[in-house]
């Protein structure tokens, strides 16, 4: 798997650009509409997409991963991002609220059972899907793990990443004064939430820069400038779950939970170099499955977009029809 690592466009692994069938707003309660598409088979094998963040929103690149003629594909907005409204609201927005939201497409579209594909918040939330309705999964592809520990946190906004990248790092917490730098989430919570918009825009920008400098492996360590729409909802959303624990009910829930779903095949693609959720999580989480193959991509990051890793992803997904 690593002759495709650095050497092509990730573009070149990937089915050509498809139209959604179908686009919906779905009224899922509390106020939320959210965003959902469906394109490629309409009779294929179903697969859901589940993106990343949480409030990353899904694109038209998340529908190449499959043979168009082979899958049926379904992508979706989760709550408070994207195309689904209000925007950036994290009112009734949980870990359950979605896990509900998922199960109520399901229903919708007269689906059985279906392939599970996400990565990074995605892998997160496939696994707690799955755990909570085990009966409704074939087959689990996750990319880039995170289980929503406090280690993973920590690591992330704690210093741990910041150890290989102090430039970047240091510019992540200049916003913030010094007396708050202990605990970054709870800090950045402060400005995100302040009902100053342009406050809640500035640190929006400056976390979600801090999160896309560290994707790649071939990174600068420059995140660029997100759209300030893009940036509040992807913003308040992560820090809105990582400050509430993913509203799990203990540290390390997905992992003592796995026996629930030892029964459900799982392949697992993680880049040999990903900063953001570092490779010992997913073979750790491998180790407690049992039922999972891990795939590690020598050189590679975080980005569902490495070449490597998007290479790897379209071999598995044309594997499983």
């Amino acid at each position: 798997m690593d002759k495709y690592a650095g050497q092509k466009s990730a573009v070149q692994y990937l089915f050509p650009p498809v139209e959604p069938f179908a686009r919906q707003m779905i009224d899922v309660g509390d106020g939320h509409q959210v965003y959902m598409e469906q394109s490629g088979n309409p009779k294929g094998r179903a697969v859901i997409v589940l993106h990343g963040g949480p409030g990353g929103g899904c694109s038209p690149a998340m529908r190449r991963y499959f043979d168009p003629e082979l899958y049926h594909i379904i992508l979706f907005d989760q709550r408070g991002c994207g195309r689904s409204t209000p925007n950036a609201s994290i009112e009734a927005n949980t870990t359950w609220h979605l896990v509900a939201d998922i199960e109520r497409i399901r229903e919708l579209l007269g689906i059985e059972q279906w392939i599970i594909f996400g990565g990074s918040w995605g892998a997160t939330l496939a696994l707690i899907y799955a755990q909570t309705h085990p009966d409704r999964v074939l087959h689990l592809v996750l990319r880039g793990v995170f289980t929503m520990t406090q280690a993973e946190l920590k690591w992330f906004y704690g210093g741990g990443a910041g150890q290989f990248w102090p430039e970047t790092w240091a510019r992540f917490q200049e916003l913030i004064p010094v007396d708050e730098r202990g605990d970054m989430i709870a800090a950045y919570n402060k400005r995100l939430f302040s009902g100053n918009k342009p406050e809640e825009t500035t640190h929006a920008k400056a976390w979600s820069t801090w999160e896309n400098a560290l994707a790649s492996v071939r990174s600068t360590g420059r995140g660029g400038d997100s759209p300030a729409e893009y940036a509040r909802a992807f913003a308040r959303l992560e820090n809105h779950y990582f400050r509430n624990g993913g509203f799990l009910d203990h540290d390390g829930q997905i992992l003592d939970q796995m026996g629930k779903i030892k029964h459900i095949p799982g392949t697992i693609v993680q880049g040999r170099y990903d900063m953001i959720c570092p490779p010992a999580t997913a073979y750790h989480l491998a180790e407690a499955w049992g039922n999972a193959d891990l795939r590690m991509i020598p050189v590679a990051g975080h980005a569902l977009s490495e070449p490597g890793i998007s290479a790897e992803l379209v071999r598995i997904m044309g594997g499983l029809v």
